[in-house]
């Protein structure tokens, strides 16, 4: 799935009308030399290694207190070891924290990262249909390969080295579809605390969800082409790109307190979760299309915003 997600992305670049030939290039090498951790480095299940990494921690019994000390102590110790080394970007143990329900992008990595946590649930389940997989983690999959192209993102190299690899004409429009997006998301009202995003705060996140589940859509249609349409969910209507659609939208399915809200408003870069769904959708064409959505209504508005 990472690797048809990605050749989707690729295709992207490849098509941007509004990006000059030299940073396209430019913009595929740093593509390609992403790296990809899903699931678990194999070193987790080399005992030698295991026993390596935590080699000098020590435990008290019955002594919280001590247990702690000794655990700082040891991963302090731990940091320091590794301070004159020369810098390993690949290390297993950058990748080893695998319990998490989340996944990643690493800007001075150039790397994604899909822990063992995420890939249950709502977003993957290897026995059902494809077409909810990459609706469900082919959306954050194609959510971490954009931030690689975000407003922050961008400013970096394939190496994860600071660098303005952009010709200023090419950086304007990128800019430009940027501020497309600010200003689409700052006009968004939270119902239950009658709040509005603050675009500029959560521009990142919102580049990498449209262009996200963009990149997963196309993704699944290149999975089509090497396996074939897939059936129908029984007792079902829907369509294969339909289905698609609505599991993306059950990724991101979520209630909260209006007092969280209004928090999160403040300091998450992240736009509320319906806004996560209904903001990638009206700007996609392709939601439009296999919805038939008329010209102008809400989830198909005549003015669309895309960066990638």
């Amino acid at each position: 799935m990472v690797n048809y997600i990605h050749e989707a992305f690729n295709d992207i670049l490849h098509n941007l009308e509004w990006m000059d030939e030299a940073t396209r290039q430019r913009a595929l090498k740093k593509s390609k030399s992403i790296y990809s951790s899903i699931a678990y480095p194999p070193e987790l299940l080399d005992d030698s290694k295991i026993r390596e990494y935590y080699d000098g921690l020590m435990f008290t019994q019955g002594d919280l207190l001590q247990q702690y000390r000794n655990l700082t102590k040891f991963t302090t110790h731990s940091i320091f070891k590794i301070l004159r080394d020369k810098v390993n970007k690949r290390d297993w143990r950058i990748y080893g924290k695998v319990a998490v329900v989340n996944a990643h992008y690493n800007r001075v990595y150039n790397s994604i990262r899909f822990p063992a946590g995420i890939l249950q649930g709502v977003f993957f389940d290897a026995e059902r249909p494809m077409y909810q997989n990459f609706g469900g983690i082919g959306f954050i999959i194609g959510h971490e390969i954009t931030h690689g192209f975000d407003n922050k993102g961008k400013q970096f190299d394939g190496n994860g080295d600071l660098s303005n690899w952009w010709e200023k004409e090419t950086e304007i429009k990128f800019l430009e579809k940027a501020r497309c997006i600010i200003e689409q998301y700052g006009n968004f009202t939270v119902p239950e605390v009658g709040l509005n995003i603050n675009g500029k705060l959560t521009q990142g996140e919102d580049i990498a969800d449209n262009g996200g589940v963009k990149e997963a859509y196309y993704g699944y249609k290149k999975w089509i082409k090497d396996h074939g349409e897939e059936p129908l969910l029984p007792g079902l209507s829907y369509t294969p790109s339909q289905l698609f659609w609505i599991s993306a939208g059950n990724v991101w399915c979520g209630k909260s307190r209006p007092e969280l809200l209004k928090k999160l408003l403040l300091i998450d870069t992240h736009s509320p979760k319906r806004f996560r769904i209904n903001g990638p959708m009206m700007n996609s064409e392709e939601f439009s299309r296999d919805f038939n959505c008329p010209v102008g209504s809400p989830m198909n508005p005549k003015d669309k915003c895309k960066v990638w």
